[in-house]
């Protein structure tokens, strides 16, 4: 390997985009962590910091501009480290939802992530302190099983070959019995594979979209190919995988876009195989949009004008309705119902 992060594109290479400057917090600098991680940026101007914050909440940043030349900040997260599951996201049936970002932000450029309306600033955080957050998810587990979304704010994935983190999260999901996790992603890679540790707690979620969809709004990501192939790999050494139709977007010709990655997906994937599904259109919170718009005024996706339900936005829900019903219907004749999960009830997004 390169000594430079890879990441894969749109056609599921491997690229190597390294970071220019590198922000290092006085209390992580001698961490063997931050050592490993240096090194595979040689090029890199590092600057030492006293806190994160400094850099991370400056005033006056432009998220969306920032974001094409992008800093990383090596810190360590204080206070709580493991939450509750947000009601935005899916618990698949999970009593004991809980979320923890071991990354803020993300090097993927999907348009319609909130997290450009939720961050100040366009730069990624990497808390170093992983074993910190392990400790607090082994309290939880004293009282019950957990499960846990640990790509909740970034794609862990895309950073793999960068931090190792997919690779230490299974390893110790796997000592621990009552923990399960959920990487969601929409990398391309496949190295990672050889180094995740296998089992049937260890759940991969692909988000999955039409590649019209991709090409247009899910800058830097994985094609849909790219992660078609990846998902076949896990599946074929015995990994659970979730494949999450979640956003759909709207298009002029949204049932020939979507109903034609089906048949991508089913010519490329063992569905019998999939863990489950899960199905919900574009919502976002009022605040979040908001900020988006006023820092992206060209994207289509952002300048929708969706209806603001009890300060979320969405699609009409006649709109809603068609498209979700359309999907579920689809993926009915190719996995049982019972494995297919959908938003209901938008109301409950507060």
């Amino acid at each position: 390997m390169k000594s430079n992060m890879q990441y894969s594109d749109r056609a599921g290479n491997c690229l190597m985009k390294p970071f220019s400057h590198i922000y290092v917090e006085d209390r992580v600098r001698v961490l063997s962590r931050t050592a490993e991680i240096l090194k595979k940026f040689p090029n890199a101007k590092v600057i030492p910091i006293h806190h994160y914050k400094d850099v991370f909440n400056r005033r006056k940043q432009n998220y969306h501009l920032q974001h094409e030349t992008r800093a990383l900040i090596l810190a360590c997260k204080e206070g709580q480290l493991v939450y509750p599951g947000a009601p935005v996201c899916q618990s698949f049936g999970n009593e004991h939802f809980y979320y923890s970002s071991s990354m803020m932000n993300c090097v993927f450029d999907c348009e319609y992530c909130y997290l450009k309306g939720m961050y100040p600033s366009g730069n990624i955080v990497l808390f170093l302190n992983l074993e910190d957050i392990f400790r607090e998810v082994e309290m939880l587990l004293q009282k019950h099983a957990v499960y846990l979304c640990v790509s909740y704010d970034t794609d862990l994935l895309a950073m793999e070959a960068c931090t190792g983190y997919v690779r230490e999260w299974t390893k110790f999901t796997a000592e621990h019995p009552g923990l399960s996790i959920e990487i969601r992603t929409k990398s391309a890679a496949n190295f990672f594979w050889d180094t995740a540790t296998l089992s049937d707690r260890n759940i991969f979620a692909w988000t999955l979209s039409p590649e019209r969809i991709i090409r247009t709004y899910e800058h830097d990501t994985g094609s849909l190919a790219g992660r078609l192939a990846s998902i076949r790999r896990g599946l074929e050494l015995g990994f659970p995988v979730r494949l999450c139709f979640d956003p759909m977007l709207y298009c002029p010709d949204w049932k020939e876009a979507y109903g034609s990655m089906l048949e991508q997906v089913a010519c490329a994937i063992p569905m019998d195989r999939i863990r489950d599904v899960s199905v919900g259109s574009f919502r976002l919170s009022q605040e979040y949009l908001q900020a988006m718009r006023k820092n992206m005024p060209d994207s289509a996706v952002v300048q929708y004008p969706y209806v603001n339900d009890h300060g979320v936005y969405h699609y009409p829900e006649e709109l809603t309705e068609e498209m979700e019903r359309f999907l579920v219907d689809r993926l009915r004749q190719m996995v049982p119902e019972e494995q297919i999960f959908r938003w209901e009830d938008l109301d409950d997004l507060t």
